[in-house]
Parts: structure tokens; C-alpha cells; sequence
């Protein structure tokens, strides 16, 4: 992290004229350290199937307990965040990951598992939604961009996941996992010197609103619920594709490909540092074409390849799944955004609401689809996936909200 100073002077002139670069990459980074922890448990999910003796229902439990946990305190988070600020709560988010972590390191049993992926979910449901906050108070008008930079943290976390996980679980085992208590550890201290700067910059502010918000939509209040009800369905159909990959792809490359379980970490990689890529790109598209825009051609956009997928060799599997990535994770910043310019004034709930629907959509996805797995093949998982992204079609029951706003 940058200069203590930098970070903890609200006045200077970067956060009067532009955006506060130093607190939006620390809070890029802090998103980094958290989701290196999130994606070490389905990295590791080959080591806990074989250690406990594991189906793959079993397995989709494990993801179940962790992003529901987040899922379903995310949104009650960002409301009461939204009413009463904590600038330290961040760390407590961080410490409830070092406990999850501890315990899954050294778990007896299958039901320690399921527990240390819960805790490692309220860790996450603190973080999301007053980080976002952060990185929109931080944004200087530029809301695309600052919800990119605060995601791609969190997509570069996500795929480091599988390579520590190759280079340092696989080979240590089980009880390496402790070792990343000390990721933990230090995004505890970051978020401690975040919360100084976001503790000063309510009282700067009076403790009211965003300087930047949106201006009001204009909509009436039944169309911003079906606008909210689309965005949903989005998030369906992106991260419930999302789950297919990041709990069973490598299962799908070791039992379609024959590749060892490193090989398959590392193909893992590549998606994920492709979803990384998509994060970044789609924040400052969307700030400058439109997000409706970016929304129509991320979600919609990704279907050919994903209809193709099932269908390739191995060589093409790992090159579809880069474009498969950029073009889906392109959407996410785009939707926050929008939803965001739905309803201003309610960062938190919002940012709750659709980062809560993420990890929910993926928990039940992986839940759902590892029973399909069991009962059919992973490759039929695959096949019965491709057709998600068609739901990208209701985006065309979403407003322009640039469009109004020029009208007006």
C-alpha cells in the first residue's frame, strides 16, 4: 500500500478532482488477499475429496456452506451499513477468515470442513458490500472504473487460488492451508488503515451521502423492480455458468482429458486470470458506451462459446475458456454500476444484494450441478450449462439510464 498519508487526507486534491488511487488499489488488493482465500477451498476440493472420502453432492455442499453464509448476510450487512457506517468492520472480516482457515487446515472430520467454509462466507459478506462503498466513495464520479479496479482484485485473488494451491497445498497437504492465515493476517492490517481514511471521510462529510451519486432515475418504482428483477436474472445465468467452472472444471479436464490434478490447477489459472481480464475491461466500457451496452454483449455474447465448449478437445477446451472469461466477467462491474444508478443512495444495500446473489447463485449452482454430476457426467453438467448465457436476452427489458439522463 502506498503512503499512510496519502491514504488518510481525504482533502487533498485527488479526492476533490478525481479518484483516490491509492485507497482504490488497496482496496483492490485487500479484494485480492480476500478472494486468494475464498478460491483456496475449491482449489482444494480434489485433496478434501480424497481425504474424507467425499461425493461430488457432498463437494457441492462445501461451496454451499460458504457462499450462502455470504450470500445471505450480504445484504443484511450493506443495509445496516448503509444506516450506521463501521469503518472497522472490515477487519473483523478478515478475522473470521483466519478462524475459517485455521479450522479447515486442521479439520477432524467432514462436518469441521463445512463449518471452516462458513466462516470463510462471513468473512466475504462483511467485505463486499463496505468495500464496494469504498471504492465508489473513492471513484471520483469514475463509478465503472472504481468498481473494475475494487473486481479485478478480487478475479486476480480467484485465480491465484489454484496455483497456490498447486504449488503450495498439493504438495504440504491439508495442514499447509495455515499458511494462509498470514494472507489474512495482512489484509487485516491494510483494512485497519482504510478504515482511518473512510473514518475521516465521513466526518468530512457529515457522515451523509455520496458526493457522486447518480441522480435519480426518474423511473417509476414497478420498473425499477423488474429493472432489478432482470439484473437478477443476469447474475442467474452468469454465475450459476461460473459455478460449472470454478467447482468442477478441473474434474471436468481430469475425467474427460485424463490430466493430472496440477495440469488441471493450471487450466483453472488460465479461466480465472481470464474473468480478471473481462473485470477490468468492462468497468471503463461501460463508463463510456453505455452499460446496457456492455451487459447485452457480455451475457448474450458468451453463447457461442459456451455451446462449443463441451465439444472441444483439450487444446481448444483451454483456448475458448479465455474468451468464455473475458466476455461474462465484463458484465459484473456494468451491473453494480446500473444497479447502483437504480436506486442512489443505497450503495450498500445494493452492492449486498448483488454480491449476496453472486455467491448464493454459485453456492446453489455448485450444490445443484455436483447431484446432475453424480446422476449423470460432468460433461452432461457441461452441456446442460451452455445454454445459460440465452438468458442474457431479457436484457432488453432494462432502460437506458444514459439516455434519460440526456433527455433530461
Amino acid at each position: 500500500m502506498t503512503a499512510k498519508t496519502e491514504i488518510q487526507t481525504p482533502s487533498g486534491s485527488n479526492a476533490v478532482s478525481g479518484a483516490v488511487f491509492p485507497v482504490l488499489l488497496s482496496i483492490s488488493f485487500c479484494h485480492l488477499l480476500n478472494d486468494v482465500i475464498q478460491s483456496l477451498l475449491p482449489a482444494i476440493y480434489p485433496i478434501i475429496k480424497s481425504t474424507y472420502h467425499l461425493d461430488f453432492g457432498q463437494i457441492g455442499l462445501i461451496t454451499l456452506a460458504n457462499q450462502l453464509t455470504a450470500s445471505l448476510l450480504q445484504p443484511v450487512v450493506g443495509h445496516a451499513m448503509d444506516r450506521k457506517p463501521a469503518p472497522y468492520s472490515l477487519v473483523w472480516g478478515m478475522v473470521s477468515m483466519f478462524c475459517g482457515l485455521v479450522m479447515l487446515a486442521f479439520a477432524p472430520r467432514y462436518g469441521f470442513v463445512l463449518t471452516s467454509a462458513g466462516l470463510i462466507g462471513i468473512g466475504s459478506a462483511i467485505f463486499h458490500p463496505e468495500s464496494s462503498r469504498i471504492a465508489r466513495m473513492a471513484s471520483g464520479g469514475q463509478h465503472g472504473l472504481a468498481q473494475s479496479l475494487f473486481q479485478v482484485g478480487g478475479n486476480f485473488g480467484q485465480s491465484l487460488g489454484p496455483l497456490m494451491a498447486a504449488f503450495i497445498v498439493l504438495p504440504g497437504g491439508q495442514h499447509s492451508v495455515a499458511w494462509f492465515t498470514l494472507v489474512a493476517f495482512t489484509g487485516a492490517i491494510i483494512l485497519y488503515q482504510i478504515g482511518g481514511w473512510y473514518k475521516v471521510r465521513l466526518v468530512g462529510r457529515g457522515h451523509a451521502k455520496d458526493h457522486h451519486a447518480a441522480p435519480r432515475s426518474g423511473l417509476s418504482g414497478a420498473k425499477i423492480r423488474l429493472s432489478i428483477a432482470v439484473l437478477l436474472a443476469l447474475m442467474f445465468s452468469k454465475f450459476f455458468y461460473l459455478a460449472s467452472i470454478g467447482s468442477y472444471y478441473t474434474f471436468y479436464l481430469i475425467d474427460k482429458f485424463h490430466l493430472p490434478v496440477q495440469k488441471a490447477q493450471y487450466c483453472l489459472f488460465v479461466f480465472l486470470a481470464s474473468v480478471a481480464a473481462g473485470t477490468i475491461i468492462g468497468g471503463p466500457v461501460g463508463d463510456r458506451l453505455g452499460r446496457k451496452l456492455v451487459i447485452w454483449c457480455s451475457i448474450l455474447g458468451v453463447l457461442p462459446f459456451s455451446l462449443l465448449l463441451p465439444h472441444a478437445s483439450l487444446f481448444w477446451t483451454i483456448v475458448l475458456s479465455v474468451p468464455i472469461g473475458i466476455v461474462l466477467a465484463s458484465a459484473f462491474p456494468a451491473i453494480i454500476v446500473y444497479a447502483q444508478e437504480l436506486l442512489p443512495g443505497r450503495v450498500g444495500l445494493v452492492s449486498g444484494l448483488f454480491f449476496g446473489f453472486a455467491f448464493g447463485m454459485g453456492g446453489i449452482g455448485a450444490a445443484v450441478l455436483g447431484e446432475l454430476a453424480d446422476k449423470t457426467s460432468i460433461n452432461f453438467v457441461y452441456q446442460v450449462c451452455a445454454f445459460l448465457p440465452a438468458i442474457g436476452l431479457l436484457t432488453a427489458l432494462l432502460p437506458n439510464l444514459e439516455k434519460r439522463r440526456s433527455i433530461k
